[in-house]
């Protein structure tokens, strides 16, 4: 593709017959954005001569796009008869700007001729008053200059609902003493999926105050007696043959087992209470444990049933853990791109990305490479220079899953160690790996885990693609496991997760606790919110959000408690109030929240309250100490002294910086180290040396050594571990300690470039 800039300039004399000169000059797309990169630019043609020099205007070009993935999408609803229903879209992003239509059925929808349509500001599609013609496939349809982009259908469907007929007039009396009226389900007939009428069509009642006389026997009744009696002797018969033969099945067994106590030898009864049925609501209130607790007593279970470990407390929990045991089933990836679009095209699980802006980045980058960062999570996406074939431009999501809209099964004792990421689009081909890298909650020890990188196929289940440690140079992804970072090489895109499955009780995760406080506080009553979660960034960013929405404030600094793998609960409690001033309205000791419902690693929003009591309005200041522990485990300890008046501190404040660096970063400005340094450092430490002066001595010296197995099997050894680097210290990277590495190995050649780079 080229650029093609044509100027022609004309003398003022033409008059004269001075020649017309016409200058035209073709700039290549890639020589633009080597330079420029992916932003705008502007073109100017300069003529000279002796007699001076005149300028054109400036001619600015942007590079038109539009992305392919919808912001929002809209989705299928059931709606009633003259029910209002809304349809969402938000178009995806584009240079210029998209126009929104929407398709009925592939026909176009006409406001003006149809006023029961109205497509707002926003591009949303309202049908003011549903009729039963408005049962159809809604599609909204997004284009510019550059592309038309389809969203996936919603479907409508209008039901309405049967209604009865007014009762029809009581009939006869018959001759079994009865009458009888009827009704239809007619007014209106029920249509379009709605439910039928409710109740019966036929009602029947008694017509004399005495009873009714009864007929002589029929033939048919004689018939009915006999039939009877016959199945009745039929069945003795059939008792009577299974006695004898359980008798003498009995006999013999007697005689073979001389002792049966063997068969118990070593099992102790054990008995389950089962939950009583009036409890059954605790399992669908929503998370919040104000709840008392009960202690359990009886012999250890297995550890593989969760089910009856715990009993359910009489106070609302939060969401309950999935009953029943999941298998995982292991498989290999497809490794034909073709097909795998194929099959992708008809799946509707990866054409909607999340909803949630805040933890989602998006980027268009070619051969250049760049990175995608989502803000305060620790998750970002390193794209090296190559990785995209050239020629290639591919628009590229990072968003975070809501563990909610993400079924991921759990067995046993694993445990969910990274949040669940998505970067795509899937099926891309990649001439290398991209870097993942995201926050795990693992206190790592090989003898007390076994870590798996786990990947969603396209079909929706869930595969191990990776056991950690025990990696092959030939497999499609390599882990990094760092003490609080995970970063993954990847030659395909998809979504990813890290799980942990612990192979002793002494296996630890990290816990993050965290208290809240409202900002303001007008009544008597005031709450203390504790959050105990996994110790990753996009968890606390997830709860300084909602605590947002909630008007809550941070009370105290948050720790780090270390869970172990021990079956005990957390508990919490709270100490030394002064009685004069305030009261705790925990009627027990302490909460607890179920082991389970920390290890899974799935709960959102897992925490206790803590409902406190002033004694006089006038009361501000508080003071008191807050315990969190494990039985027969770590604990921490809160000391809690502020005024709840005065003391509106921000939430995010003081916890997350202004993050500068922009979510998506193309080009050069994505990495520490210039693309020509780069070239140069891999060209002269890709080849092997007989002193050892060459790639392997710059991976000891970063403390990568332990991967020169991985790096060995890559065309340039030098460039993936530069790009381990890079991913490692993008906010903190020192050019001027890379460049004293590489004094250190030899290269002063490479040395010059980096520090020169460096001053300027």
């Amino acid at each position: 593709m080229f650029l093609i800039i044509s100027l022609v300039l004309i003398s003022r004399f033409t008059c004269s017959g001075l020649p017309v000169m016409e200058v035209k000059i073709d700039i290549s797309r890639q020589q633009v954005e080597k330079i420029f990169g992916l932003e705008e630019f502007w073109c100017q043609c300069v003529a000279w001569s002796t007699s001076g020099t005149q300028k054109s205007q400036k001619a600015y070009v942007r590079i038109a796009y539009l992305r392919k993935n919808f912001e929002q999408e809209p989705l299928s609803k059931e709606v009633s008869l003259d029910q209002e229903v809304l349809l969402h879209c938000h178009p995806p992003e584009g240079v210029p700007p998209a126009e929104v239509e929407w398709l009925k059925n592939e026909d176009l929808i006409d406001p003006i001729g149809d006023t029961n349509y109205y497509v707002t500001v926003d591009h949303n599609l309202i049908i003011k008053q549903a009729r039963l013609a408005d049962t159809a496939n809604y599609t909204c349809v997004a284009k510019n200059i550059v592309a038309r982009r389809r969203s996936s259908s919603a479907t409508v469907i209008v039901f309405v609902d049967g209604g009865w007929s007014e009762w029809s007039k009581w009939s006869a009396c018959g001759v079994d003493c009865t009458v009888w009226r009827s009704r239809e389900c007619s007014q209106p007939v029920p249509g379009g999926g709605g439910k039928d009428c409710q109740g019966l069509d036929l009602e029947s009642k008694n017509c004399t105050n005495e009873l009714c006389p009864h007929t002589a026997s029929g033939p048919e009744d004689v018939a009915l007696y006999v039939g009877i009696i016959a199945v009745a002797l039929c069945l003795v018969l059939l008792l009577i043959v299974v006695i004898l033969v359980y008798r003498r099945k009995k006999e013999g067994l007697d005689a073979d087992v001389a002792d049966s106590s063997i068969l118990t030898t070593g099992f102790q009864p054990v008995s389950i209470k089962p939950s009583k049925q009036e409890n059954s609501h605790l399992l669908t209130i929503q998370p919040d444990l104000t709840t008392t607790t009960t202690s359990y007593q009886g012999s250890l279970r297995s550890r593989h049933d969760a089910n009856n470990k715990f009993t359910v407390t009489n106070g609302p929990l939060l969401d309950p853990l999935e009953n029943g045991r999941h298998t995982l089933h292991n498989g290999k990836l497809t490794t034909d791109p073709a097909d795998f679009m194929t099959r992708l095209s008809t799946q509707t699980y990866f054409k909607s990305l999340p909803r949630d802006t805040a933890n989602t980045s998006y980027g268009t980058f070619n051969f250049l490479g760049g990175r995608l960062t989502i803000p305060n999570t620790g998750v970002s996406l390193l794209i090296p220079p190559e990785a995209i074939p050239r020629g290639k431009i591919y628009e590229v999501y990072l968003t975070i899953q809501r563990k909610e809209d993400v079924r991921l099964p759990l067995a046993g004792c694993q445990t969910l160690l990274t949040p669940i990421v998505s970067c795509g689009p899937p099926g891309v081909v990649l001439t290398r790996p991209v870097i993942l890298s995201m926050d795990h909650c693992a206190e790592i020890n090989p003898e007390n885990w076994a870590i798996k990188l786990k990947k969603q196929s396209y079909e929706g289940t869930w595969e191990d693609v990776l056991q950690v440690g025990e990696e092959l140079p030939s497999d499609s992804y390599y882990c990094q496991l760092e003490a609080d970072k995970c970063r993954i090489f990847m030659e395909q895109l998809g979504r990813f997760t890290l799980v942990g499955e612990s192979l002793s009780m002494a296996a630890t995760k990290r816990l993050k606790l965290i208290l809240f406080a409202p900002v303001c506080c007008s009544t008597l009553e005031y709450s203390i919110r504790v959050y105990c979660m996994d110790d990753t960034q996009d968890v606390f960013k997830e709860v300084m959000q909602l605590e947002r929405q909630l008007g809550g404030r941070l009370i105290d600094e948050p720790q780090v408690l270390l869970f172990k793998d021990s079956y005990h609960n957390l508990r919490l409690s709270i100490h030394d109030m002064p009685r004069a001033h305030w009261r705790s309205k925990l009627l027990a000791g302490y909460q607890e929240i179920p082991f389970y419902h920390i290890w899974s690693g799935s709960q959102r929003s897992l925490h206790c309250t803590f409902t406190l009591e002033r004694l006089s309005l006038s009361t501000c200041e508080l003071s008191c100490r807050l315990c969190v522990w494990q039985v027969e485990g770590e604990g921490q300890s809160f000391g809690i002294d502020f005024n709840i008046a005065k003391d509106t501190r921000a939430l995010e404040a003081d916890f997350f910086g202004s993050d500068t660096n922009a979510p998506a970063l193309a080009g050069p400005s994505a990495f520490q180290i210039p693309y020509l340094i780069r070239q140069k450092i891999c060209s002269s430490l890709d080849a092997p040396c007989p002193h050892g002066a060459d790639w392997r001595l710059l991976a000891q010296r970063l403390q990568l050594d332990r991967h020169n197995s991985f790096f060995a099997s890559k065309a340039s050894p030098t460039s993936v571990i530069l790009d381990l680097w890079e991913a490692q210290h993008f906010h903190s990277g020192n050019l001027n300690h890379l460049a004293a590495v590489m004094a250190e190995i030899g290269k002063q050649e490479a040395m010059i470039f980096l520090v020169s780079d460096g001053e300027c």
